[in-house]
């Protein structure tokens, strides 16, 4: 048998010696930062919604655009007591106090980038340079805001195409619909946008239109409407799943109430059965009658509860609309602005981040699932035309995050800003969601006992994160396996979920409401 090579020549030790040809290992005299100058461009493709970055490509991409060279250092470590009670990953009520007070004086300073001007002579490519280059200092302010005034944004969208879908639907529409969600609605809203608006056309007009409403009571919805009356903000209250809900009721009914008929009809006339080579043709054709009679007689009752509706400015204040009220208001609210686009059509524009129901609107105002409907941020890729009435025109935009402040990564997971199936730390987020929502009500609506440390060791009576998801993951078998502990990442992306799509229910104060009072 040869002697054995010393050198080893396996395929994985070769690859890594391919991978670090001439370069060496570094010395104790080498330096301790770490530099690059590297340019990787734009990582995106068109449409595809870029909302969030890794640690190290979102630090080359903001050294980037704010035009700086940078260095890093390896020996910033943060060391972490394990005997502390608080959550290292939360603010203290103090600490959230001032960073909402700092959010609001320079509220101003979030902008939603602008569409260049441009005339008859501007060429494509031009255009598109304009476009990049505005796109791209409005990037770099938004860098620069972070870096000097030490604030936390949103994983506001970065690809140049959605935003051009925003610019055609602000550009085609004369009412613009804001769509927010009820529990939290100024942080979804972007003031910006109604000034540009106004910037685009002085005759158009913005509106906000408070989803999930269901979820806010009556001196809920009452508080929030002082807010917004004082501050000048035109409002609507909206559930778009509570009248999907009694849509689908009401086809049930008349499906039931077709079946019944058909079962009544025992014989069929001879002269319905000519030109028809089987039974079957003779049902297909029923069916499609039925429907389509159904249907007309649908829309024509629709346009006739749309027309019949008066509501008083009193009235609206805070009534949760009905789809067909919701119409007649977006058709008294919309101005008649002739051009090129309209065709003699209100055209009614609506745009909003994801998640906040913009799909589940249309398909209450429309009546029939004519809009893709899904839980992953970005369901709608492409801005969509579609006709509600004769004279009405719906314009649906892709779903949009817009850049907006924040107190804590915690805090836009459970805004559902972030995705939570990519969730890497748990712990921030579900001690967010235990302090909100008070153990009595954890307890009732899991069947669950959530044992909490004791007054004498340090707690406070609300729950951590640990004893929350230890808890529950118990209480359901969720755990490691090999390991047998209760798997708390698991759990908690139930109960983000849950908390998300409203089953915990936590609603946000107006800024105006008083902080020693329980708003909940």
């Amino acid at each position: 048998m040869p002697p054995r090579s010393k050198v080893n020549s396996s395929l994985g030790k070769a690859i890594i010696r391919k991978r670090f040809e001439g370069k060496r290992r570094p010395t104790e005299h080498d330096t301790e930062l770490h530099t690059t100058d590297m340019d990787d461009g734009p990582s995106w493709t068109k449409l595809q919604s870029i909302t969030q970055q890794g640690d190290l490509e979102e630090f080359l991409h903001t050294a980037e655009l704010a035009g700086t060279e940078f260095t890093a250092e390896r020996m910033n470590v943060k060391i972490i007591s394990a005997n502390q009670t608080t959550n290292p990953y939360l603010l203290t009520a103090d600490e959230e106090a001032q960073a909402l007070q700092k959010h609001r004086d320079h509220s101003d300073m979030l902008r939603v980038p602008r569409r260049p001007e441009w005339d008859e002579s501007t060429t494509a490519n031009e255009l598109h340079r304009a476009e990049r280059d505005g796109f791209m200092s409005w990037r770099r302010d938004l860098a620069t805001l972070q870096e000097e005034k030490g604030l936390l944004l949103t994983p506001f969208e970065r690809n140049l195409e959605v935003w051009r879908q925003l610019w055609r639907v602000l550009e085609r529409s004369h009412l613009v619909v804001q769509i927010v969600d009820a529990r939290n609605p100024m942080l979804f809203r972007s003031r910006d946008l109604t000034e540009y608006v106004a910037e685009i056309d002085a005759r158009k007009r913005s509106l906000m239109l408070i989803n999930k409403a269901d979820m806010l009571s009556d001196s809920q919805r009452e508080a929030w409407a002082e807010y917004f009356e004082a501050q000048g903000i035109a409002y609507l209250f909206f559930s778009a799943k509570e009248s999907n809900e009694k849509l689908e009721e009401e086809r049930e009914r008349d499906a039931a109430e077709r079946l019944a008929q058909e079962l009544q009809q025992h014989m069929v006339r001879e002269e319905d059965l000519d030109g028809l080579t089987s039974l079957d043709d003779l049902k297909a054709r029923e069916q499609k009658q039925d429907k389509e009679a159904a249907d007309a007689a649908a829309a024509a009752a629709f346009e006739a509860s749309v027309r019949a509706v008066d509501l008083s400015p009193e009235d609206l204040r805070t009534r949760v609309l009905t789809p067909a009220e919701l119409v007649s208001i977006l058709m008294r609210e919309c101005p008649k602005i002739a051009d090129e686009h309209s065709h003699n059509k209100l055209m009614i524009g609506l745009v909003g981040y994801p998640n906040v129901g913009k799909s589940s609107t249309i398909n209450a105002l429309v009546g029939s699932k004519k809009v893709n409907v899904g839980a992953m941020p970005g369901k709608t890729k492409h801005f969509q035309t579609i006709h509600l009435t004769d004279d009405v025109v719906l314009c649906d935009c892709p779903g949009l995050v817009f850049p907006t402040f924040a107190t804590t990564q915690a805090d836009m997971v459970c805004n559902g800003v972030l995705p939570i199936d990519q969730l890497r730390e748990f712990t921030g987020p579900s001690g967010l969601v235990a302090r909100r929502v008070p153990k009595w009500a954890l307890e009732a609506i899991y069947g669950i006992e959530i044992r909490v440390r004791p007054a004498e060791e340090g707690g406070n009576g609300i729950p951590t994160a640990e004893e929350l998801l230890t808890s529950y993951a118990a209480a359901r078998g969720m755990f490691k396996g090999g390991e047998g502990n209760p798997d708390e990442a698991r759990a908690a992306r139930v109960l983000l979920k849950d908390y998300v799509a409203g089953k915990l229910i936590y609603c946000h104060p107006p800024p105006s409401w008083p902080a020693d009072s329980d708003f909940n």
